[in-house]
C-alpha cells in the first residue's frame, strides 16, 4: 500500500510542478521576458499547452467568464493540493 501511495503522490507532485511551470512561463511570455520565436521556448510552451489545455478546458466549463482573467490554473492547483492532502492523510491511516 505504501508504494502505491508513493507513486500517487509522485504523480500529484509532478502535475503540481507542471502547472506551476506553465503559469510562470505564461507570465514570462506576457511580460516579454521569453520570446515564442525562439524554437526551444515555443516547443516547451506548445508541449505544456497540449498537456494542460484538456484539463483547463474542463475546469473552464464550470467557471464564470471573468474577461481576461483565467482562474483555471488556480482551480487545478487547489485541486492538486487537495488530492495530495487526501492521499497523505489517508495513507497515514492505511499503514495501521
Amino acid at each position: 500500500m505504501g508504494s502505491i501511495l508513493s507513486i500517487l503522490l509522485l504523480i500529484a507532485n509532478l502535475a503540481y510542478y507542471i502547472v506551476i511551470a506553465h503559469v510562470v512561463m505564461s507570465w514570462l511570455i506576457n511580460f516579454q521576458v521569453l520570446n515564442l520565436r525562439q524554437p526551444i521556448v515555443a516547443q516547451i510552451w506548445m508541449g505544456l499547452n497540449r498537456l494542460l489545455e484538456p484539463i483547463y478546458s474542463k475546469v473552464r466549463q464550470f467557471l464564470p467568464n471573468l474577461g481576461g482573467m483565467d482562474l483555471a490554473p488556480l482551480v487545478v492547483l487547489v485541486g492538486l493540493i487537495a488530492v495530495r492532502l487526501v492521499l497523505i492523510r489517508n495513507g497515514a491511516f492505511a499503514a495501521f
